[in-house]
C-alpha cells in the first residue's frame, strides 16, 4: 500500500478568468474520463507547464488538506451516490489506484494529482459537473508565469 499524503501545494494551469473564478468561489468542473468524473492538478510549478497546458495563469493551492476535504464534501453533496478518491497519477505502468490514475510516460511532465469519483450505481450519465466549495482566497492565489513560486 502506498503512503497517502497530499502534496504541500497543488497547481492548476489555465485561463486567468477561470482561475479567478476558482479562487473567489471555489468553482471547478469535474470532467468525465472513462467511467470516472475527474479534477486534475499538477504537483509542480514549472514554466514549461504554462506552454504545455496553453495557460496564462496558475492557481496555487497552499493548504491541500483543507482543499481536498472541501472538494470531497462538495461532490458528496452534489453526487451522493458517488465514491471519491484522490492520489498521484502514475506514468508508464499500472497505478495502484487503477486505470483512472494511470497515464503514459509521455504525460509525466504534468506530475498530476487527481481527484476522481465513480458512480456506485450501474447507469449514471457521464456529463461534466460543476461544483463550488467557497472562496479559496485564504489559502490560494493566482499567479502568472513570470511570478516565482514561493
Amino acid at each position: 500500500m502506498h503512503d497517502y499524503q497530499r502534496p504541500p501545494t497543488l497547481h492548476r494551469y489555465g485561463p486567468r478568468s477561470e482561475l479567478e473564478q476558482a479562487l473567489k468561489e471555489g468553482q471547478f468542473v469535474l470532467r468525465p474520463v472513462g467511467s470516472f468524473l475527474t479534477l486534475s492538478f499538477s504537483q509542480a510549478w514549472k514554466p514549461e507547464l504554462f506552454v504545455h497546458f496553453g495557460a496564462e495563469s496558475c492557481l496555487v493551492i497552499h493548504n491541500t488538506e483543507e482543499f481536498g476535504e472541501r472538494i470531497h464534501r462538495a461532490v458528496q453533496r452534489t453526487l451522493p451516490n458517488w465514491a471519491g478518491i484522490d492520489g498521484a497519477i502514475e506514468y508508464g505502468g499500472r497505478a495502484a489506484l487503477g486505470a483512472a490514475f494511470t497515464k503514459t510516460r509521455e504525460d509525466a511532465i504534468e506530475k498530476e494529482w487527481q481527484f476522481a469519483w465513480r458512480s456506485m450505481q450501474s447507469k449514471s450519465s457521464m456529463n461534466p459537473v460543476m461544483i463550488r466549495i467557497g472562496s479559496l482566497e485564504n489559502f490560494a492565489e493566482v499567479r502568472d508565469r513570470d511570478q516565482r513560486a514561493s
